[in-house]
């Protein structure tokens, strides 16, 4: 982790970079920034204390922020520092140029077999590791998937990750994503990682989610239904993985038995890789991000400038409330 304060500005936009925005939400904002010691590009999450206290989200936040100081890894946008002022909390992150992997498939329509095994195999690493940390993610889908200045993926926002002892019921996720345990108020655990990845491989190579509904209560009820169409552009070993993700029952589904994600990487649809090969990024990318320089937003899309910097200060007993972030 970065400790030492860095020099940071927000760079003036250029014709290739639309604003400094990188992303929005409900109570913050990422922005791009500078160091102006090293010229070094970074993305930096800003959240307005206040709006945390009144949207309800301060233990959330503070979760967010314990679980990206725990964890660093190739495929993950990893947090390199964190600050707060009188209004508002600072996470500083590893700038990620090639824009979300769900652009390039709603360009593309659908990826190849290749593609999407690709992305795929970069996914399970990186779930793997967070699970050995007792981490699970719960929110995999093609939004939070950023593809580097080479074009390997790393996952972003943790907004739903949680530490697990055991299991927890808490209703999070996006309704094409969410796996049935997790509906039904079951308890749930890291196995809804993997039913994710079954959906995500799913819609990589057909263009679209297994279980799709104009509103979210029709979704649910397909997914616990289990069926699902199988389109003819999904290769046969492609389809049995993502058949075998795709389980009801999370006590067989594979990547939650025994041998954990070892018999996800054992898969046929795996069996070409070295992945020592894979975590040293040494594959080659099917798509390269195009930019013109270091802190092209290009491949972004445009978001409103805000005035941050307008957020309200906070009086001693609402600070308090974030003491230990």
């Amino acid at each position: 982790m970065v400790r030492s304060p860095l020099v940071l500005e927000c760079p003036p936009p250029r014709d290739q970079c639309h604003n400094n925005n990188v992303g929005t939400g409900t109570f913050g904002r990422v922005c791009l920034c500078r160091d102006k010691v090293t010229d070094k590009y970074w993305a930096m999450k800003i959240l307005a204390m206040a709006d945390v206290i009144r949207l309800k989200q301060i233990e959330h936040v503070k979760n967010e922020k314990n679980i990206l100081h725990e964890i660093d890894h190739p495929f993950i946008v990893n947090m390199r520092w964190h600050a707060k002022d009188d209004c508002c909390l600072y996470m500083l992150f590893e700038y990620v140029s090639g824009g979300e992997l769900f652009s390039y498939l709603r360009n593309a329509g659908r990826f190849d077999n290749g593609t999407a095994n690709f992305y795929a195999c970069e996914i399970v690493l990186a779930l793997e590791y967070l699970h050995q940390l007792q981490i699970v993610y719960r929110d995999l889908k093609p939004e939070n998937l950023l593809l580097d200045r080479d074009g390997h993926l790393k996952i972003t926002d943790f907004g739903f990750a949680k530490k697990l002892k055991d299991r927890t019921w808490t209703l999070c996720g996006t309704p094409e994503y969410l796996a049935p345990e997790i509906i039904q108020s079951k308890g749930h655990n890291k196995a809804v990682d993997w039913w994710a990845l079954g959906v995500l491989i799913y819609e990589m190579v057909v263009g679209y989610p297994p279980f799709y509904d104009d509103n979210p209560f029709g979704i649910y009820e397909k997914i616990l239904s289990g069926k699902i169409e199988w389109s003819r552009h999904i290769e046969p070993i492609a389809k049995d993985l993502v058949k075998k993700l795709l389980v009801q029952d999370r006590t067989k589904r594979l990547g939650n038995m025994k041998n954990g994600a070892e018999d996800i990487k054992r898969h046929r649809w795996f069996k070409h890789l070295d992945w020592d090969v894979v975590i040293n990024k040494k594959l080659k990318p099917p798509i390269v991000p195009k930019f013109v320089f270091e802190g092209d937003t290009s491949n972004f899309d445009d978001y409103p400038e805000t005035d941050w910097k307008s957020a309200r200060s906070l009086d001693k007993v609402e600070m308090q409330l974030f003491e230990d972030f």
